[in-house]
């Protein structure tokens, strides 16, 4: 019952936004923006560069929001344009260099040894480090949910590239876990008893 209420105040919004009533609108934008700059946030690193995405994807949820069917969730629909914003604006802006060797990394990661004090939040930071092409196929691929073929269609790549991308992106990300200290001062701040 409280999903098809959800619902009918989705579809009722969606048709004042149609009408370009600005405070539907800004309900609309209220609703959605703070996932949807975290989700720009993945894909840069500035944050003044994720308000830009996220200011310029929601101008096209506007502009475009007719042609939502209600087919499926709108946030996904959202979630579309604001993925294919990030990218074109990385494009725009000669920041997304992919390596195109296709060797493949010579080992699968060992999961056994990371902590399990790891929290989200470490990990999206994790991921923010990697290198552009890394970051951008791993937040596709392994986030997203986006198949190789969609990604190598979306960055004009091959799918072994998408492969290869992926396959280092995991392997760095387990060196900087393995690698990096916070991990155990992590667990020793955790256990030690409060004074």
């Amino acid at each position: 019952m409280e999903f098809k209420i959800y619902r009918a105040k989705e579809d009722e919004l969606i048709q004042r936004c149609l009408r370009r009533e600005r405070n539907a609108q800004r309900q609309l934008y209220d609703m959605y923006s703070s996932k949807m700059y975290a989700l720009c946030y993945r894909y840069v690193k500035s944050s003044m560069e994720a308000e830009d995405i996220l200011v310029t994807a929601f101008m096209k949820v506007f502009d475009k929001i007719g042609q939502f069917k209600s087919e499926g969730s709108f946030e996904g629909w959202i979630r579309r344009i604001v993925v294919n914003e990030a990218l074109t604006h990385l494009r725009r802006n000669r920041a997304m260099y992919l390596e195109t060797d296709l060797e493949y990394a010579d080992r699968e990661p060992d999961y056994a040894q990371l902590s399990d004090h790891l929290e989200a939040e470490d990990l999206m930071n994790m991921i923010q480090e990697l290198p552009t092409g890394y970051r951008i196929v791993f937040n596709l691929y392994a986030i997203d949910g986006y198949s190789h073929k969609e990604i190598a269609d979306q960055l004009g790549i091959s799918e072994n590239t998408s492969k290869s991308q992926l396959s280092r992106a995991r392997v760095h990300l387990q060196k900087m876990l393995m690698g990096s200290n916070w991990i155990s001062n992590k667990k020793i701040s955790n256990d030690e008893p409060a004074s």
